[in-house]
């Protein structure tokens, strides 16, 4: 990977060795104060006190050493021992040059023959999508795009909430409805029906009716778990029953979940690891991992440098009932026998943390993966509303997520009023911009935090938004389109002239170690950090300098290969985010 943060970093390593000090003391970061220099060594006050000398004294003579490479316009010691440098102009430019020219920005495959799973999903089988779902949706794709970026071989696992009590709700449910179906005929022999006896949106509606019903009609409550009971047993007709759900909940998913541009390669659920529950179990038992626990089966997990409570990984209630960590510890039994991916990843809300602690600990005892593979989770903080509450609807319910989407769409397109593109193209590039508007509102925080949903802010055009974001894309494709159509060709980048020409270089020198923290820290907001930047420092570059006017045309040419570089990076980086850039805007 080229990065000149690490050249410089190897430059102040050596100085410091050549003044018979630890090379250690060399690193070198950003400055934090771009108004006095682009990079700071601070190694000089460490160096001292482990020394016994002067911190001023041994930063002078780092830096006298330092003026020595050709990195440097200028390397300064200031009181109390900071070394600030800046970076020579013509090194920029050169290792610019040689960005331009590599694949991925020179960040390399380290994920290369290795396979991750990404369990990113969770929604349930007969209920619409809706906000809380919209986190770990786009998160958990984000991701999951890093990862391929890294050369890994990375699957998206919906994992969808498709079994236990709700499917014998919706069977009792429908049997009062239709009790002459031929699913609830024990005599009938013969092939069920190809099309489903009700629609997603009959669905929406008979589940949370016999949801509420079981609660107060013990009758029906007691019929809805013998028809979970019978379905689970292998009955025919509840399992035929079962498939229309399957089929007609996945469609409808599929359609919001591609108007998110989120995409899943595996559509299983909790009900695809059934066959493996028993053997699993018959597997703890041998190991002696699994004890009763007041008729219950738990695998004790607490560990003695435990310094808060980890109660025991429940797998088996009193009544025989299955639980989440067991379907989950199930999952991971399939996912070895049939992927065996170097990490398992889960991305939900950080209200399960303590579960997946307990189900990895468990999985770990049992010996269900390899010690060597990753089992991770990234809990991400609540979506919340401008009164700091959980996101609702006006009148207080969970608002669907296709309505939101909506909601984004037309809050972008009422700020395209002036805008004078064709209707239709109008109308599609605001469904484009709402998407990054949405996707960069919420992934622009940090994932484990909370945040407020500001759509107003969210789709603005200014400051720190999605839409600002693509604007600048835009405008950069529209001057390439322009230099393009007048014959001009790139040529090699040149040194900067002036402050902004060289702060726009040197972020784009960054695109590398961005990818690689976003990864390392699993953390997409770091590539929104990023993009930002740039951003507003193309904005600061193209206020002052005419691009199309100029008429060096050594300069000139080496500004279209700036810019060709700068719509390389923000492309990838919003791809990695998860949305495209229009066109036009």
């Amino acid at each position: 990977m080229i990065s000149l943060q690490d050249l410089m970093t190897k430059a102040c390593s050596d100085a410091f060795a050549a003044c018979g000090l630890d090379p250690s003391y060399g690193r070198v970061n950003v400055s934090n104060r771009p108004d006095l220099c682009e990079y700071q060594c601070n190694g000089a006050m460490a160096a001292a006190k482990a020394a016994r000398r002067n911190p001023l004294e041994i930063a002078e003579a780092v830096a006298e050493k330092l003026k020595e490479s050709g990195l440097f316009a200028s390397a300064e010691a200031v009181r109390p021992g900071f070394i600030n440098l800046n970076a020579s102009p013509e090194a920029a430019a050169d290792l610019l040059n040689e960005l331009a020219e590599l694949p991925d920005f020179g960040v390399g495959k380290p994920g290369a023959g290795k396979t991750v799973i990404l369990d990113y999903g969770g929604a349930n089988v007969a209920k619409p999508l809706h906000v809380g779902h919209l986190r770990s949706a786009i998160i958990g794709e984000s991701l999951k795009r890093l990862y391929r970026f890294m050369g890994y071989d990375a699957i998206g696992d919906v994992h969808l909430g498709d079994w236990g009590l709700q499917m014998g709700l919706i069977i009792e449910a429908v049997k009062d409805a239709q009790p002459d179906l031929p699913y609830f005929d024990p005599d009938f022999t013969g092939e069920y029906p190809a099309e489903a006896p009700f629609t997603i949106g009959d669905l929406e509606t008979i589940y949370p009716a016999a949801s509420a019903r079981a609660k107060t009609d013990e009758e029906f409550s007691e019929r809805a778990h013998q028809a979970t009971l019978r379905l689970q047993q292998g009955d025919r007709g509840y399992q035929a029953l079962f498939q229309h759900v399957l089929r007609v909940s996945k469609a409808d998913l599929k359609k919001n979940y591609d108007a998110l541009d989120v995409h899943f390669e595996l559509w299983k659920g909790e009900s695809d690891v059934q066959p493996y529950i028993a053997d699993m179990l018959a597997d703890f038992e041998r190991q002696g991992i699994m004890e009763e626990s007041e008729g219950a089966r738990v695998i004790p997990v607490a560990r003695p440098d435990d310094t808060k409570e980890v109660p025991p990984c429940l797998v088996q209630k009193s009544d025989g009932a299955y639980l989440y960590a067991t379907t989950d510890l199930a999952t991971i039994v399939e996912r070895e026998k049939l992927y065996h991916p170097a990490e398992i990843f889960y991305v939900t809300d950080k209200r399960q943390n303590m579960h997946f602690e307990q189900v990895f600990r468990a999985a770990r005892l049992a010996g269900i993966v390899p010690e060597e593979t990753v089992l991770s989770h990234l809990g991400f903080g609540t979506m919340n509303g401008k009164d700091g509450k959980p996101f609702k609807t006006r009148s207080g319910g969970v608002l669907r997520l296709e309505y939101l989407l909506k909601e984004v769409k037309d809050a972008v397109y009422a700020r395209m009023a002036e805008t004078d593109l064709p209707e239709e193209e109008k109308q599609a590039t605001a469904g484009v911009i709402g998407l990054a508007a949405l996707k960069y509102g919420d992934l622009s925080n940090q994932a484990t935090k909370d945040y407020v949903f500001d759509l107003d802010r969210f789709s603005s055009f200014e400051g720190n938004t999605g839409p600002y974001i693509l604007y600048t894309a835009v405008r950069i494709r529209s001057i390439l389109r322009k230099v393009r159509e007048q014959g001009i060709a790139a040529g090699p980048i040149r040194p900067a002239q002036g402050p902004a020409e060289k702060a726009l270089q040197l972020a784009l020198l960054k695109a590398g170690q961005a990818l690689t923290d976003a990864f390392a820290e699993k953390a997409p907001h770091r590539l929104c950090q990023f993009i930002y930047e740039l951003s507003d420092l193309f904005s600061a570059f193209y206020r002052d300098n005419h691009i199309l006017k100029e008429e060096d045309a050594a300069r000139k040419s080496g500004w279209i290969r700036l810019l060709e570089l700068a719509e390389r990076e923000l492309v990838t980086f919003c791809g990695l985010l998860g949305f495209g850039i229009p066109e036009r805007m």
